[in-house]
């Protein structure tokens, strides 16, 4: 309604644009909140409506528009939608479950399988599933049972006869993708049945980055591992970097005056660091920092920053412990090298041995290093002495990956700023 307003006035510029544009893209629907847990569904709707709040505030301010509504409609405005979001999935949490059991179909999986357990333990919990999960058929000896408590209905053989027998809504065929010729000899006897048939190939296999099912030329295609920043995510992330580092840049340019004249001041040396790290696709890229040491180390051996670290100025350490000495990355963001949120990029004599050492360790480079990253915020700062840390690093940038959003992005800097303020400990 306000960018609507604007528009008549003729007062919206590039900033309200891309800040509407940022707003919708949060509020995009996303996946199904109906097995959360209320603390964690009151939470996504809460972020979701401050941050309209934020960006309705911002627009507000920016162009002068407060009278454009009068105060009790605005209240309204800000009121209802989170209201609205809550009374609504509460109703459907306590209309689905009656649905479900009016309207819900039987369902049979074709082959015992760890991956088909998932699933069949997804349908009989999920209150938004509309199946009845009867059982499962497999050739294999009958002494074989099921973890999650199905009971056994026979041989492959009689599937076809049991579908007919029982008006079966649903089959799940969740064999391994190895036993094509069976799978084929079943989809011919079940020709003569009305039952939707499902495929559930086991792509747990490998660790999932991403998964997802799309279809090229026709063939449907399944994606293990992926990057997040693909079509409209990959404008999404790239626009928001380039908005972001752009005001940032602006805002901070006096202090990044004042430290670069601090470490000048305080040590003989260039200014700026530079480092040779891996970037996107694992492709060279030159990092830039504040110097906050008496060396400037870039080659094949590379010792880490400890604590009481003789290589450490006095003022670098103060950079170092506030994180100031990270403020140049953000030129390495428009320069399209670097994000603000991502995986912090390593040096490159580290990459090297690290991902000889630690599974999917490479993986983290599907995307552009961030500035700061889930595992900084997760409490995993500091040096990386042995290799469980380094482990427990690689596995949130890993989970980075998999949930990213652009909300995620926007907790993680919040999350940052307080670290920063607050102080980091672990920096050294």
């Amino acid at each position: 309604m306000l960018c609507a307003a604007l528009l008549v006035q003729g007062r919206v510029g590039l900033p309200a644009v891309l800040l509407a544009a940022l707003v919708f893209a949060c509020n995009l629907p996303g996946r199904s909140r109906l097995e959360d847990s209320l603390p964690a569904l009151f939470s996504a709707i809460i972020w979701r409506w401050l941050l309209n709040v934020a960006a309705l505030a911002a627009l507000v301010r920016l162009f002068g528009v407060a009278g454009v509504f009068g105060h009790p409609h605005l209240e309204l405005a800000l009121a209802l939608p989170p209201l609205f979001a809550v009374l609504g999935q509460l109703l459907l949490r306590l209309v689905l479950p009656p649905l479900r059991a009016r309207f819900a179909q039987e369902a049979i999986f074709i082959g015992l399988t760890a991956h088909g357990e998932v699933l069949a333990r997804y349908l009989a919990c999920s209150p938004s599933a509309a199946c009845r999960v009867l059982g499962f058929f497999d050739d294999r000896p009958s002494e074989r049972t099921a973890h999650s408590g199905l009971p056994r209905l026979g041989k492959m053989a009689e599937v076809a006869q049991y579908v007919r027998e029982h008006h079966v809504g649903h089959i799940y065929i969740t064999l391994a993708m190895s036993s094509q010729p069976r799978i084929l000899q079943l989809l011919d006897a079940l020709r003569d049945t009305t039952a939707s048939i499902h495929f559930v190939p086991d792509v747990f296999v490998t660790d999932l980055i991403q998964g997802r099912i799309e279809t090229v030329g026709g063939m449907p295609v399944i994606a293990v591992c992926d990057s997040p920043f693909v079509g409209w995510n990959a404008l999404l992330k790239r626009g928001s970097d380039l908005v972001l580092a752009s005001l940032i840049l602006v805002l901070i340019s006096v202090p990044m005056l004042l430290i670069a004249l601090g470490v000048k001041l305080t040590s003989p040396g260039p200014v700026v660091f530079r480092q040779r790290r891996y970037g996107l696709d694992g492709h060279e890229i030159v990092v830039y920092k504040f110097r906050s040491m008496t060396v400037c180390e870039d080659g094949g051996q590379i010792r880490q920053a400890s604590r009481n670290d003789q290589r450490v100025t006095r003022f670098g350490a103060f950079l170092r412990r506030t994180s100031l000495d990270e403020l140049p990355q953000f030129i390495n963001v428009l320069q399209g090298r670097m994000s603000i949120v991502g995986p912090r990029p390593h040096a490159i004599a580290h990459n090297e041995a690290y991902r000889k050492l630690i599974k999917g360790y490479m993986v983290r480079h599907k995307v552009r290093p961030g500035i700061t990253g889930l595992a900084q915020v997760s409490g995993c700062r500091g040096e990386t002495d042995t290799l469980d840390k380094m482990r427990r690093r690689i596995d949130y940038d890993l989970d980075y990956l998999r949930h990213w959003s652009l909300l995620l992005d926007i907790k993680i800097i919040l999350r940052t700023v307080l670290t920063v303020v607050g102080g980091d400990k672990q920096a050294y």
